[in-house]
């Protein structure tokens, strides 16, 4: 994950199939790279007050030189984070919507999925319908 990230910089769920895990770049990076547990990680994860899965990054160059490490220990999809999460959420959503529908399917299924009193109110085979030209894979 981390390899792809660094090469692509990105990590999308299509980076886990085997069109970009038959990239050389991957694999000579991962021979490249060193996992160490950080124990303080793997105790939170399993205190289920805090219930998350920190990581952190840091790069070291063959010139010596390196990076800041950076470490997260609540990543977006975190409850804690939810506030920030939301937005990020639908607008995955919407993306994933507008692969799929038209302008006019999206915007319907989006405006009725962002007020709770819009969505509570419409017939539930209204909202259905939005979906029914989904593309079947």
């Amino acid at each position: 994950m981390v390899a792809v990230a660094l090469i692509f910089g990105r990590l999308t769920a299509d980076d886990y199939g085997d069109d970009v895990a038959a990239d050389p770049r991957i694999d000579a990076l991962r021979d490249l790279t060193v996992v160490t547990e950080n124990p303080r990680f793997t105790k939170d994860y399993f205190d289920p007050d805090k219930r998350f899965i920190g990581n952190s990054v840091q790069v070291f160059f063959a010139d010596g030189s390196s990076t800041g490490r950076i470490s997260v220990d609540y990543p977006v999809g975190h409850r804690r984070r939810r506030v920030e999460g939301i937005p990020l959420l639908r607008a995955k959503f919407e993306s994933a919507l507008a692969a799929q529908l038209t302008v006019r399917q999206v915007r319907e299924i989006m405006t009725a999925s962002r007020d709770a009193d819009v969505l509570d109110a419409m017939p539930i085979h209204r909202f259905l319908n939005g979906f029914s030209q989904l593309n079947a894979p």
